[in-house]
């Protein structure tokens, strides 16, 4: 263990998460995987080692630190791009069952070889637009926990993600800086879509500049009808 690991292990252990020799080289190999398909297709702006550590791995992980993730059956992760938060939750809290969503193909086979590599049981990784599958049997009105980090506004990813979630379970949207006119403007979407915020919480990642905002949203009651809209609406036309 180097001291990148060792400071990552640290840093965990400190929220209460507590991970193994074997977790550590999931992690480490998911890492030297990041980076060797980074230089034939753009999964991440962020390669050098402690930075993916840090700004990844531990980002993905700080979900952790506000919602019991073991109390937690079943999770989505919508538009996980190079699989934030997906892979490092599962890596860390393997009783979950994972599902990955991405609108982009190439992705969904990247993250088919990072979850062969890693030795990943019960990930299922799904090439679809979310206001497709938010629509179908078994994933509509489904899960424990649907989580996005930084894909778009809240009032978007409200209707991306609060119609995967069941009634009484959560949506974690994952934000960089201040949101609280994203809030405000997502009022009207949290109101459609049967969805109330619970807590709000503000950190900061272990580096310089990072501010973090975890939004916990509680699924009310099943998700109306005529939500999704059509592929394309909910960026187009936001609920506002």
């Amino acid at each position: 263990m180097d001291a990148i690991q060792q400071q990552f292990k640290q840093r965990l252990a400190e929220h209460g998460i507590v991970i193994n020799d074997s977790q550590l080289e999931q992690f480490e190999t998911y890492y030297r995987v990041l980076v060797e398909w980074n230089e034939k297709m753009n999964l991440t702006g962020i390669t050098e080692r402690d930075a993916v550590y840090t700004k990844h791995f531990y980002d993905s992980l700080s979900l952790a630190f506000y919602v019991p993730l073991k109390d937690v059956g079943s999770l989505a992760d919508i538009g996980s791009g190079a699989g934030f938060p997906g892979i490092p939750l599962k890596i860390c809290f393997p009783h979950i069952r994972l599902t990955i969503v991405d609108s982009l193909n190439k992705r969904i086979q990247f993250l088919a070889h990072v979850v062969e590599q890693l030795g990943l049981e019960n990930v299922e990784l799904i090439h679809s637009r979310a206001e497709e599958l938010g629509r179908k049997t078994g994933y509509r009105d489904s899960y424990d926990l649907v989580t996005a980090r930084a894909v778009a506004r809240l009032a978007v990813l409200n209707e991306f993600c609060l119609p995967f979630v069941r009634e009484g379970g959560h949506f974690a949207a994952m934000k960089g800086s201040d949101p609280t006119e994203e809030i405000k403007e997502a009022s009207y979407s949290l109101k459609e879509l049967k969805g109330k915020i619970k807590h709000v919480q503000a950190f900061h990642l272990p580096v310089e500049d990072a501010a973090r905002h975890m939004i916990i949203i509680e699924k009310r009651a099943a998700t109306p009808r005529k939500y999704p809209r059509k592929p394309g609406t909910p960026l187009k036309s936001p609920l506002v």
